[in-house]
């Protein structure tokens, strides 16, 4: 199954349109998107609670890592540099985190808010290799900034 990302984008647009609170954002978010695809095994948030930290926020499916610091790990990575981490094979990254010892490609998309501050990450994780390509970035960057920078 791959995402019809104009009917995704509908569904999450009246879902929160008009909704401020952060982390019920989040939790709908992540709720219709691991929803919308069986490549997601793993979807969710990791909210930025600190300097140079992110802790586990709303998400769908096994338990995830509780912290992250910026310094460690795909989602490390990409709140550290700000930048779309699409890793095709986990195995590969230096420095990779096993929050499950399944997941074998992972999607991190930083999530800033209207101010431009960073305020998380949004990470989906595959059990498959090479399960995200440039489509889902940008369809899902567009998502986040429709949600979360709407959202104040």
């Amino acid at each position: 199954m791959k995402v019809d990302y104009e009917a995704l984008t509908k569904a999450i647009e009246s879902l929160t349109g008009g909704e401020t609170d952060t982390v019920a954002l989040m939790a709908t978010v992540a709720c219709e998107v691991h929803r919308a695809d069986d490549r997601f095994d793993w979807t969710g948030f990791y909210r930025v609670t600190e300097p140079e930290v992110l802790k586990i926020g709303p998400y769908q499916g096994g338990h995830g890592c509780l912290v992250i610091p910026f310094s460690r790990g795909v989602c490390g990575a990409a709140a550290r540099t700000g930048e779309v981490q699409l890793v095709r094979d986990v195995d590969a990254f230096p420095d990779h985190i096993a929050c499950a010892s399944s997941t074998r490609s992972e999607l991190v998309l930083p999530v800033w808010n209207r101010a431009g501050d960073l305020i998380g990450v949004f990470d989906l994780d595959s059990d498959q290799p090479d399960a995200f390509d440039e489509k889902d970035a940008q369809a899902l960057a567009r998502i986040l900034r429709m949600v979360f920078t709407a959202a104040e």
